[in-house]
């Protein structure tokens, strides 16, 4: 990621953008599917709503995310609420992910490509991903983000090849079109 990127983002973070603390509704709706005890990663955080809910669930929860500013405010959205949970600024173009294995990571808004092989194998047996990510219908009604930066029709299921689907949509959400996949490694 280039520094102006990280600059950008440290710039929205700050401004308050994207300040949205609750977690995702879905996931709730999955709770039998996902784990209450282990290693949760939430890779490209924000501010860290996925982070903080998994630790809210007892698990022992990473945020990382190219933001220093995004995870200082996860800081302390943790110690507001008494949570436990780990932060890492990790630059995930240029740096590796954190060694598993995890028993849940979390990828929400953030497309790529190229990392989903590594998030399949660092979950450890039995373990879930969930990811979030618009996709190109997505440009119906938003400018933003590119096409660049979007999922093809029913390409989040092929990024989660290898594991067992335990649930898979695309819909408008909230005014944006996105893919939610929740899926276990066997």
């Amino acid at each position: 990621m280039a520094a102006g990127d990280r600059e950008r983002w440290d710039r929205t973070w700050s401004s308050g953008g994207h300040a949205d603390s609750q977690a995702p509704e879905w996931l709730e709706e999955h709770d039998a599917q996902l784990p209450r005890g282990g290693r949760a990663l939430d890779v490209a955080a924000g501010a860290g709503r996925v982070a903080l809910w998994w630790a809210a669930r007892g698990l022992e929860s990473l945020a990382v995310d190219v933001s220093p500013v995004a995870l200082r405010l996860v800081r302390e959205a943790a110690e507001r609420a008494g949570l436990r949970l780990a932060t890492r600024e990790l630059d995930l173009e240029r740096e590796s992910l954190p060694d598993g294995p995890f028993a849940a990571i979390s990828v929400f808004h953030y497309l790529q490509r190229d990392l989903f092989p590594r998030l399949c194998e660092t979950l450890a047996p039995g373990g879930v991903l969930v990811c979030e990510i618009a996709t190109v219908r997505n440009l119906e009604r938003n400018p933003k983000p590119s096409a660049r930066f979007l999922l093809q029709p029913a390409e989040l299921r092929d990024l989660c090849a290898g594991l067992e689907l335990v649930s898979y949509s695309e819909e408008w959400r909230s005014g944006r079109f996105v893919a939610r996949a929740l899926a276990r490694r066997v």
